[in-house]
């Protein structure tokens, strides 16, 4: 058995769940998802658990039985709790900020770089170099996040773009020498 897949999914109180036709529709406080899955394999309701069973041991149902549990769990705690990515803009003059619901950014360009959200995601900006992506699709939450981040990624000199949260850098060294780059005759 799918060690990922084997695991029953914990539906909390609000959260309503229908399977049919090959759609898993979910419904909670922060809104509704629905995930496409394949029908080979099942979801069961047992008691408050969501099972998913697959039908054979083949390598292909395998694969899907924990792809399925993690897509039907990631949804169900996306309409229940929320998914949140932070990011940190690191650089002088480097910062953000709300203009309506778009984001605007100073990033050292000659122009402000402004972002539109997609629906269903939103952006918050609790301090000029922070940056919070939530919604309730996780997929969708990091792909926006990410596509904040290719504004202007990490360099790796000086350290200086937007970051995740947390993630560390690893510098590289710059020239050696304080000859200006002419070398010793």
């Amino acid at each position: 058995m799918s060690r990922i897949g084997r695991q029953p999914i914990a539906v909390p109180n609000g959260v309503t769940v229908n399977m049919e036709g090959g759609v898993f529709k979910v419904k909670g406080p922060k809104g509704e998802l629905s995930v496409p899955y394949n029908t080979e394999l099942t979801i069961k309701k047992d008691g408050d658990n969501l099972v998913v069973e697959r039908p054979t041991d083949q390598q292909r149902h395998r694969a899907l039985h924990g792809l399925t549990r993690t897509l039907v769990a990631n949804a169900v705690k996306g309409v229940s709790e929320g998914y949140t990515i932070n990011l940190e803009l690191k650089g002088v003059g480097f910062r953000a900020k709300m203009t309506g619901k778009n984001l605007e950014m100073a990033m050292g360009f000659s122009h402000p770089v402004v972002i539109e959200p997609p629906t269903g995601v939103s952006f918050t900006v609790p301090e000029p170099t922070k940056i919070d992506v939530s919604g309730i699709d996780k997929q969708l939450v990091g792909q926006v996040a990410a596509n904040v981040r290719k504004v202007r990624k990490p360099d790796v000199y000086h350290g200086k773009g937007v970051r995740f949260a947390g993630e560390k850098i690893s510098l590289k060294a710059g020239k050696a020498g304080a000859t200006g780059g002419k070398g010793k005759k």
